[in-house]
């Protein structure tokens, strides 16, 4: 087993105390990684907001957890299309009007492997748009919320960032020419965690450094997102690997996205997830990244390009 910084069996649950009077924001919540940090966090007495699409699955998963947890297990759910720039901005001035803190906002919904090329309502590749753009707008509103409570920013990103091109496709993010799903799914993983290191150096210049962001990856789990979006060699392909040693359990997918919400002085520099084989699985703790996720020339330009393209900005 890989020795973590939080020793051979890694970050664990246990590690939390009561988070009695703390607000966590979960985006996908209704399946998979993000359903088991409900869970997790609504049994350490957190007050849990799910922002899912589907009200009717929110429904199902508040009352699994309350049947769970007990009817005092404090979860609650707010709509949300993250294919959808004007129901991003609805859904934040809902929390906005309904919440008076944000100790983390755990953007984990995601699409994966679309097998053919979708364009949004907005005008964007689907995984662009949902797993990249919706989160992004979704950040910037609720900013000044989660600064005022010294909240935490944690985006989940996937080892998907490390395949593809390995950068962005600044002249054709839409992937007019040579769509690939894997290509498309790898460029929004990474522009998801490039912005969250350029997010860093951003605080750091205002001056802001009471809100913490941070990037992780559940690894290889056994959860929906390829079932839901991805083509049938794919579903095959992940349907015998998670037979394999190579996966694990959804729960323990959400275990690097619990400890960037909630670990005390966790370093913003890091990249967090399974530290065994290929990173897909194993004990949760700081692991490699590559430098393409760090190129600042490129982060640079892709915050430039999201505020021109969502019209939405920080103020950073």
């Amino acid at each position: 087993m890989a020795d973590t910084q939080f020793g051979k069996n890694g970050w664990t649950p246990d590690r939390i105390g009561s988070l009695k009077g703390k607000t966590f924001l979960i985006t996908g919540a209704s399946s998979g990684t993000g359903f088991e940090a409900a869970k997790i966090l609504a049994s350490k007495e957190a007050k849990v907001v799910m922002l899912n699409r589907n009200p009717k699955k929110s429904e199902d998963c508040i009352a699994a957890i309350k049947e769970e947890l007990g009817s005092k297990a404090d979860v609650t759910a707010i709509r949300i299309d993250l294919a959808n720039q004007s129901s991003v901005k609805a859904a934040a001035a809902e929390i906005l009007g309904k919440f008076d803190r944000i100790d983390a906002l755990m953007c984990n919904g995601a699409i994966a492997q679309v097998p053919k090329r979708q364009i949004t309502i907005d005008g964007w590749e689907s995984q662009l748009g949902v797993n990249y753009y919706g989160h992004w707008t979704l950040q910037a509103l609720l900013f000044p919320l989660i600064e005022k409570t010294g909240g935490r920013i944690v985006t989940v990103g996937s080892m998907g960032y490390d395949m593809g091109l390995k950068t962005i496709k600044f002249d054709d993010m839409n992937w007019d020419k040579d769509y690939t799903a894997n290509d498309a799914y790898s460029q929004s993983k990474l522009a998801q965690i490039m912005s969250i290191y350029e997010l860093q150096d951003r605080l750091k210049a205002a001056g802001k450094t009471g809100v913490k962001a941070y990037a992780c990856h559940p690894g290889s789990s056994r959860t929906s997102l390829i079932k839901t979006s991805g083509s049938f060699m794919m579903r095959l392909t992940f349907g015998l690997m998670k037979l394999s040693p190579l996966t694990q359990p959804a729960e323990n997918g959400a275990y690097p996205e619990i400890m960037c919400a909630t670990e005390p002085n966790l370093k913003e520099s890091g990249f967090y997830g399974p530290t065994g084989r290929s990173n897909w699985v194993g004990p949760v703790g700081e692991h490699k990244i590559e430098p393409h996720a760090k190129d600042k020339a490129v982060s640079k330009r892709l915050w430039e390009v999201s505020e021109k393209a969502t019209g939405v900005t920080w103020g950073l």
